[in-house]
């Protein structure tokens, strides 16, 4: 069997990328993208990436060039995340919600060649290119993506999106993929400290990452996927790609409104979302609480931050489906997913919602998943109480920080990754975060879980929103301080 080399016909890099020419190839003639009153088919979509693509190499960008975007979730958004690889360039994708001078810090720490910025944030892209410029350091290319549905005319150097699409050829020889462990993209994340890291995905763990989660969620064919996550949070937890590979329709919105999200559920027939658990407090209070009642379910994978049990069921109430996940940047997206289990439809909704709430079990493109010891290496027992941090090793791990070799030392021991949260295990083997490992309060030395104690406040029915944290005290050195959310005027709270 050693004799049998692998050869083009049966080994071909794995890389997300490829969804794209399938679905091109499969899916055509069905809509691949609507924002406002513009629609794309597949087809339409796959030139418009390889003219991209083709304008991306006429500028100049070549194998490994970082290519930066500001944007939130428009056509233009999801076009680069095909475009910019095709070009075998690597995809920066920063967090609108940033300041100029952390926009500043990553265009630096990335070395940007080109930046890719939306009409509405021309502003802050121009501060943060001043900041750049004071430092003597080499300054982008930039771009302006001016709004498909209503263009404004905002400019921000010479260079403009559609222009160069325009301009592309879509017939162009672009350079080929031959190794799989190739950086595909970049994304910052600075967790609970203020450096920012530079978090490197290959090819290879994003393909496997997107075949994962599509299958854990159990995504059929044409689902209609509306655009809440922010593309540049993990690259949309990889379903920027997952939705080529399924042929679905990217539903594009500018904001998570709550107006605007039930106005595309309705119109559009949404059948798939992803979100932090803050968007269903603000869906619960834009929707009028259980008035608001959907025409048909509507799949939810969320993540970010623990969701309290007394949310989920309160959302589940109007229809959402929500499965839980836990992630982080360092994982490509979701780590663990929360897999039902037919038995449990039988129980009381609230025991349902407090089972929906943990974080479940390691998602398929993971080798393993565990809570540990992190002096002893030892696995903590299942008994739901013990707590360690949880560790997790397979392919859809990072291929490290950005020039950063004291943080990879860090995260990367023992044939593990470290992801710095404390969690225990059930004895169904199912994982539940417990806290950020920095995040535990120490009050009088014992140790107080801040997302148990919002667990609690959540369970008050006038209250909509809660987050706990540490502050000074003069005797126990730390005590819990809780901000509340009251869900009306008359609340009391």
């Amino acid at each position: 069997m050693d004799q049998l080399p692998n050869r083009p016909a049966n080994y071909v890099p794995l890389s997300p990328v490829g969804f794209l020419p399938r679905a091109n190839a499969v899916y055509g003639d069905r809509t691949s993208v609507i924002y406002g009153r513009v629609r794309f088919t597949w087809s339409q979509t796959y030139a418009r990436c390889r003219r991209l693509a083709s304008a991306l190499l006429s500028l100049g960008v070549r194998r490994g060039d970082v290519v930066s975007v500001l944007a939130p979730n428009v056509p233009a958004m999801y076009e680069m995340h095909f475009a910019v690889p095709m070009a075998g360039a690597v995809l920066n994708t920063i967090n609108t919600r940033l300041d100029a001078g952390a926009v500043a810090t990553i265009l630096r720490h990335s070395g940007a060649k080109l930046l890719f910025v939306d009409y509405e944030y021309t502003r802050l892209a121009g501060d943060a290119l001043r900041i750049l410029a004071a430092g003597a350091g080499p300054v982008p290319l930039v771009a302006v993506i001016d709004d498909l549905d209503a263009p404004t005319g905002a400019r921000l150097g010479e260079l403009e999106y559609e222009a160069l699409v325009a301009h592309g050829d879509p017939n162009a020889e672009l350079p080929a993929l031959t190794d799989e462990w190739d950086a595909v993209t970049l994304n910052y994340t600075s967790g609970t400290t203020s450096a920012p890291k530079g978090v490197v995905y290959s090819h290879r763990g994003a393909y496997l990452s997107t075949t994962s989660l599509l299958l854990q969620w159990g995504v059929g064919t044409e689902p209609v996927y509306l655009w809440t996550l922010p593309m540049f949070h993990c690259n949309g937890w990889t379903f920027t790609w997952g939705m080529a590979a399924r042929g679905g329709v990217n539903v594009c919105i500018r904001d998570a409104r709550p107006a605007d999200i039930y106005r595309a559920i309705a119109r559009h027939r949404v059948t798939h979302m992803c979100c932090a658990p803050v968007v269903f407090s603000i869906l619960l209070e834009g929707g009028g609480g259980n008035k608001h009642q959907l025409e048909a379910p509507v799949h939810v994978l969320t993540g970010g931050a623990p969701p309290p049990a007394a949310l989920l069921e309160r959302v589940e109430r109007i229809g959402f489906r929500v499965t839980h996940a836990y992630g982080l940047t360092e994982a490509t997206g979701p780590a663990l997913a929360c897999e039902w289990r037919d038995q449990w439809d039988r129980l009381p909704h609230p025991e349902r919602a407090r089972l929906k709430a943990r974080q479940g079990v390691s998602v398929l493109s993971l080798a393993d998943a565990d809570v540990k010891d992190a002096e002893t290496m030892a696995g903590v027992p299942r008994d739901g109480k013990t707590v360690g941090e949880i560790v997790l090793r397979g392919s859809s791990v990072m291929k490290g920080y950005l020039n950063n070799p004291k943080a990879n030392e860090e995260a990367f021991r023992g044939g593990w990754f470290f992801t710095g949260d404390v969690g225990v295990v059930h004895e169904d083997g199912y994982i539940e975060i417990k806290d950020r490992s920095k995040d535990v309060i120490i009050s009088g030395g014992e140790n107080i879980c801040s997302k148990e104690v919002e667990e609690v406040l959540f369970r008050h029915p006038a209250v909509a929103d809660a987050a706990v944290v540490a502050m000074p005290h003069q005797r126990w050195g730390e005590t819990p301080c809780a901000f509340v959310v009251a869900r009306d005027r008359d609340a009391g709270v």
